[in-house]
């Protein structure tokens, strides 16, 4: 099914549609409903937009209140009451009790946004122009965050050369027993090496986009310690694994860790608005007024509700300890179905409530999203040649639901499994 006004009248770019070929109508916690009324339950999350699920009550009722009462939409960077509240509950609930200390800068509304801000302050700070980026990363469209980003298709579609990146292995690239970073290392103490001092270093934790590449604490703690060494900054990327997604607000979170910059996004509304901030250390806030700005840099319907999901979903541990609880579900049942299916030659990898089947088999990913959709699951694949499944649902599901999902994904591995041994045949 398509439809035909949209295939007639929006570009040629458009994506998902291509897959997920219903109208979407109403949504509601980890489901989807079309325009004919059929349910489909969601393991997308709106590629990590939706953590908190669909319509969540506890902050549809606050912005619909809020928008009832005539509040200000729009205020630019201006003094405004939502912004006032964001800012004192992000403080308060978040940083206060992590010990961390941060200023927040509203950049434009997108995870790009927020990795151009980082990136040009880090220039600005440093007054170095290289940055260091790594294998398989993905950090936005833009062309500041297609210089950093990996995939060849994507750094493709910006039909300039991408200057004043460098890439490096990550954690994990050149197999086990290698550490990456006796690479990297080298090549900055090495004056032969050709690697231009970097302004900063930018860093996915998990590169969601990249399969599901899961980098270890110590390795991101070694990485943290070189870049402290050589007078580097250190930026984290958490725009899709942040907000909880690994079972903590931030994925780095209890490890000894300090960057000088994070950049947030996605869930950061926790409603599916846009939204994002940068952190940047008190001593790194150079910027003169309006040196970098942006039209919807004050969108005050996203400070409410993500004011509202700070209080509702963080203010103890335990959403994010049923989060974790929930996630070894999936482990567990991604594993199973690996070994259940040895012709799909796939391994598990991811932490908290992000997981990937990874498969050396190219298309595996579209094979598995094509098949659960015929049976109602939306999920969506990741990796350079599509070969990882990942999962990613709202953190909030039902585990119900959750196991239902779960049900589907079993039964679709089965029938791909026939189908790619009936290729194999063939």
């Amino acid at each position: 099914m398509s439809n035909p006004t949209i295939d007639k009248y929006e570009s040629e770019v458009r994506g998902y549609c291509r897959t997920f070929t219903k109208t979407w109508d109403t949504s509601e916690g980890a489901w989807l409903t079309d325009t004919d009324g059929e349910k489909y339950l969601d393991f997308f999350a709106g590629a990590g937009v939706l953590n908190y699920g669909h319509n969540h009550p506890a902050l549809r009722k606050p912005l619909l209140e809020y928008i009832e009462r005539g509040g200000i939409t729009h205020s630019l960077d201006m003094y405004s009451a939502p912004k006032e509240r964001f800012l004192e509950t992000f403080h308060r609930v978040l940083l206060e009790p992590r010990k961390m200390e941060y200023r927040v800068q509203f950049p434009g509304p997108t995870g790009t946004n927020a990795v151009e801000a980082a990136m040009k302050l880090a220039r600005k700070v440093t007054k170095r122009s290289n940055m260091v980026f790594f294998t398989n990363a993905f950090h936005g469209m833009t062309m500041g965050s297609l210089a950093v980003t990996g995939n060849e298709g994507k750094r493709h579609s910006a039909a300039v050369p991408l200057n004043y990146a460098s890439a490096m292995p990550f954690d994990g690239y050149l197999g086990e027993g290698v550490d990456t970073l006796d690479y990297f290392e080298k090549s900055l103490e090495d004056r032969g090496s050709g690697l231009e001092m970097p302004a900063a270093v930018i860093l996915e934790t998990v590169q969601a986009e990249g399969g599901v590449n899961v980098a270890r604490r110590e390795w991101v703690e070694r990485l943290g310690r070189i870049c402290k060494k050589h007078g580097i900054l250190f930026i984290i990327d958490d725009i899709q694994v942040g907000c909880g997604r690994t079972g903590h607000f931030f994925s780095f979170e209890g490890w000894d860790v300090d960057p000088d910059i994070i950049c947030l996004s996605k869930s950061l509304s926790a409603y599916g608005l846009p939204f994002a901030v940068v952190l940047l250390k008190a001593e790194h806030d150079i910027w003169g007024p309006g040196e970098h700005n942006g039209t919807f840099r004050g969108h005050n319907l996203a400070f409410i509700t993500a004011a509202a999901a700070l209080e509702h979903f963080w203010r103890d541990d335990s959403f994010a300890s049923e989060v974790r609880r929930k996630g070894e579900i999936v482990r567990e049942r991604f594993e199973a179905i690996a070994k259940a299916h040895p012709e799909l030659k796939a391994h598990v990898r991811g932490r908290g409530f992000i997981w990937g089947l990874a498969s050396p088999h190219h298309g595996l990913a579209d094979l598995f999203s094509e098949e659960a959709f015929k049976h109602g699951l939306v999920i969506e694949g990741a990796g350079i040649n599509d070969n990882v499944v990942k999962f990613l649902a709202p953190l909030v599901i039902e585990e119900a639901d959750l196991l239902k999902g779960l049900d589907i994904l079993d039964e679709v591995a089965g029938t791909v499994a026939k189908r790619l041994a009936d290729r194999n045949v063939a």
